[in-house]
């Protein structure tokens, strides 16, 4: 069964282990990530996952296996939702489960939304263009502005 699960403070050394994947397979369209003089990746900063209600961290599982990881900053009154880091471990990619989850995340915060990729990393424009596209019928905008592809659409009257 695939499901959420919501990442609490205490496994935050966990969240940082499974992004070490994330950032291995992110350097190769940004070639300034390099790794640390200790063999590890520089860490995200993750506290504002715990300290405010704004930011959500989510482990993605298959039965008890982790497979990846979504970081949602949800609306306020002056910006929309958004995923601000989205992980599948390659063994459990194509097979529908980045779509299934996503849509999840945009069931759970409902409104405005706006999803970013650099301009690099085509898989990830392929995913979130085509998915988008099919949730809202091609009811969002999309558009190229200072090396990101940006996608804006609102996920009030998707069922």
């Amino acid at each position: 069964m695939l499901y959420l699960q919501k990442v609490k403070a205490e496994e935050e050394d966990v969240l940082h282990n499974i992004m070490q994947f994330y950032i291995y397979e992110f350097s190769k369209y940004i070639p300034d990530i390099r790794l640390e003089q200790d063999g590890v990746y520089k860490p995200f900063i993750l506290e504002k996952y715990w300290d405010s209600d704004n930011f959500h961290a989510y482990f993605i599982k298959v039965d008890n296996e982790l497979i990846g990881f979504g970081l949602v900053e949800s609306a306020t009154v002056s910006k929309p939702n958004s995923i601000e880091e989205f992980f599948i471990m390659a063994k459990h990619s194509g097979n529908g489960y980045g779509k299934k989850i996503a849509k999840e995340l945009f069931e759970m915060f409902p409104g405005d939304w706006k999803i970013t990729q650099i301009e690099s990393n085509r898989p990830a424009y392929a995913f979130w263009h085509g998915l988008i596209k099919e949730i809202t019928k091609e009811n969002f905008t999309n558009r190229f502005e200072d090396g990101q592809y940006i996608q804006e659409f609102n996920t009030d009257k998707i069922t």
